[in-house]
């Protein structure tokens, strides 16, 4: 009961240390080629959050194809293990990486926390913190949390730190000074799933935590609109509820969910990668506000696809106006220009 009580740092820490000891290592199986460089992918999500997924592979993904180095990922549920294991192999020219998504800041405070330990464990090797959104609360919580980040992400000399919307981007200038900063889109907005297929039924991909927006109302109102329009609904969630799954078991998570965005006529959602998998899959979609600015900020980079409508606020004939001039129109938005600073990086 008492372990229970002690902060999640100072459990991680202790353990860390403790591994650090230990002579047996989960990733020998890995082979290092000490000719080539190699790029390690810090806090990789084999949880069931398919957003969180879908930006491990995409930057997997994104490595593989503008570098030639060997790519490793180290799993977030092994992190002790992974740490050593970089640390005892790594060498002066390879790079350390992050992966993107919406989790810097004190709200998933333990998963900062393993980031900052990354970042303290390897002074001397290049560190890319792939597309983020900084969201550190205005509470004394998270004023303490964002000096203690200040402290770490300013202690390291090559650092360099990418948002992935334009708020991120300013308070990660003025907070992380010594920091190299870019802004570029959320790193799965690289990728290109879009098949032909035949479509049909409407697909409702909405979020039910802290972040959810839309109230118990504008949800009544919304699947009654949804109801009076198609006849085949499927819901989706992006939180599939599951943990430590294998790269294997990730992508067939993946493809499953974007087969289904893909097999559908429209999609309802107000979860970010809900509607980044929609521009993905070519998939036309009503989009809602969450409580923070990441979708409607993330909306900016592929605001010129007409087959997503964002309904900034809840409006019921707004919705019905998109959907019965609903004509799938040609998504031709071209983004990759747009990641030059974080492939010239790779080099």
């Amino acid at each position: 009961m008492i372990f229970k009580r002690i902060p999640f740092k100072y459990k991680f820490n202790t353990k860390l240390f403790i591994e650090g000891l230990k002579g047996n290592n989960a990733f020998n199986g890995i082979k290092l080629n000490p000719k080539q460089r190699t790029i390690y992918i810090f806090l990789a999500a084999d949880y069931g959050n398919l957003g969180d997924v879908a930006i491990t592979y995409a930057q997997t993904e994104f490595i593989k194809k503008y570098s030639d180095a060997q790519v490793v990922e180290i799993p977030i549920s092994k992190s002790l293990k992974g740490l050593w294991f970089v640390k005892r192999n790594i060498k002066k020219n390879d790079i350390v990486t992050t992966v993107g998504g919406g989790n810097m800041g004190d709200i998933y405070d333990q998963i900062e926390h393993i980031r900052q330990v990354v970042i303290n464990f390897f002074p001397d090797n290049k560190i890319i913190s792939f597309p983020q959104t900084l969201d550190f609360s205005e509470s004394k919580k998270g004023e303490k949390a964002l000096k203690k980040a200040k402290k770490i992400y300013n202690g390291h000399n090559n650092l360099h730190l990418f948002a992935r919307e334009e708020t991120s981007y300013q308070k990660m200038k003025k907070n992380f000074e010594s920091a190299s900063v870019y802004k570029t889109p959320d790193i799965v907005l690289s990728l290109d799933k879009n098949s032909s297929t035949v479509r049909s039924s409407a697909l409702v991909c909405m979020r039910n935590d802290v972040e959810k927006k839309i109230t118990t109302q504008q949800t009544e109102i919304l699947s009654n609109i949804i109801a009076s329009k198609y006849n085949d609904i499927t819901f989706y969630d992006t939180h599939i509820g599951k943990s430590q799954l294998t790269i294997d078991e990730r992508l067939m998570e993946l493809n499953k969910i974007w087969d289904a965005f893909k097999n559908s006529e429209i999609v309802f959602t107000d979860r970010l990668h809900g509607m980044i998998f929609c521009h993905i899959t070519k998939t036309p979609a009503v989009v809602f506000q969450n409580n923070n600015h990441k979708v409607r900020e993330t909306y900016e980079w592929i605001k010129e696809n007409k087959n997503i409508c964002l309904i900034s606020d809840f409006n019921e004939n707004d919705i019905l106006q998109f959907i019965n001039n609903l004509e799938n129109n040609k998504n031709n938005i071209v983004l990759e220009d747009k990641y030059q600073p974080l492939y010239n990086l790779l080099k």
